[in-house]
């Protein structure tokens, strides 16, 4: 049997993207590297995206392209990011 995305709780997915940006910011630190040094890793000029993203600030998350090039540049698996706090 397939499930639908009826009875999705309201807050399912606002709920994974802040457990995502959470655990980005809790490897990130274990490895001791700033949103800047991640930031310009991943080649941006500020860290508005890294910041924003860890926090879910305005809806701004995390995509699958962020994730995985974050995942590179922490040297750690993506599935990482996904694991329960």
């Amino acid at each position: 049997m397939i499930k639908d995305c009826e009875n999705l709780p309201d807050n399912y997915i606002e709920n994974m993207h802040k457990l995502v940006g959470t655990n980005v910011k809790r490897l990130r630190e274990e490895k001791n590297i700033s949103q800047l040094k991640l930031s310009q890793a991943m080649g941006y000029k500020s860290v508005s995206t890294i910041s924003c993203g860890e926090i879910y600030l305005n809806n701004i998350h995390f995509n699958i392209e962020h994730l995985a090039k974050i995942a590179y540049i922490l040297d750690v698996d993506i599935c990482e990011f996904f694991k329960p706090i």
